[in-house]
């Protein structure tokens, strides 16, 4: 009985440690994702108390790492894009396990062009960083246009900006074996396509950050 004792000290402690400050109200709150993992660390410990053997010891840890895996990961990736992106006009939006950043083309690119703004250089290398340190996720990069012009020449520029953005992110080490870059022309539009402010927010790069299969 004195085994599980430590056991339930760590898990404790594992609780504490997910505790994060709501960024708008300032409050202490524990991740969803990783209490779980603690929880389940626990429980698959317990296989490792009742069994000393090497085998139970292995099995217990990888169930503990399963259990605070995939929630936790994108936690700790969306606290630090937020930060690094607090700003800088680039949306961060969790949407369960993915993350989807939005970058407006006004701040992108310049006036009908898939060159990247020289000023946006500083905010992609922030988002570079944090996509190189954490390697374990898919990245989808769509290019999307307002309904101006043609459906070939937007199809076209969609593809080639979201290409702009994917290929700066491999100079900041981002491999581009993890990404899925694709243009969606003006088919995907976020905001009415009938306004200027509306068209304004179709322009834009969307960077989705997505936990790689288990």
């Amino acid at each position: 009985m004195r085994s599980l004792l430590p056991l339930t000290a760590i898990t404790a402690a594992t609780v504490l440690a997910a505790c994060t400050t709501n960024p708008y109200t300032g409050d202490q709150q524990a991740s969803k994702a990783a209490t779980y993992g603690a929880g389940a660390a626990a429980v698959c410990g317990l296989v490792g108390a009742i069994d000393s053997g090497k085998h139970a010891r292995n099995a217990a840890l990888g169930c503990g790492i399963v259990g605070a895996g995939v929630g936790a990961y994108m936690d700790v990736q969306e606290a630090k894009l937020r930060e690094e992106l607090q700003g800088t006009g680039v949306q961060v939006v969790r949407e369960g396990d993915n993350i989807r950043l939005i970058m407006p083309g006004n701040i992108t690119f310049e006036t009908d062009s898939y060159n990247l703004r020289g000023s946006f250089y500083p905010v992609l290398n922030s988002v570079g960083q944090v996509l190189a340190k954490y390697g374990d996720t898919t990245l989808r990069v769509s290019g999307h246009t307002d309904n101006t012009g043609s459906r070939q020449y937007n199809q076209s520029l969609s593809e080639r900006r979201a290409a702009s953005v994917a290929d700066y992110l491999v100079t900041r080490q981002v491999a581009r074996s993890r990404m899925l870059v694709q243009g969606m022309g003006f088919d995907q539009p976020i905001a009415d396509n009938g306004t200027a402010a509306g068209r304004a927010q179709n322009r834009r790069v969307e960077l989705y950050v997505l936990p790689n299969p288990a």
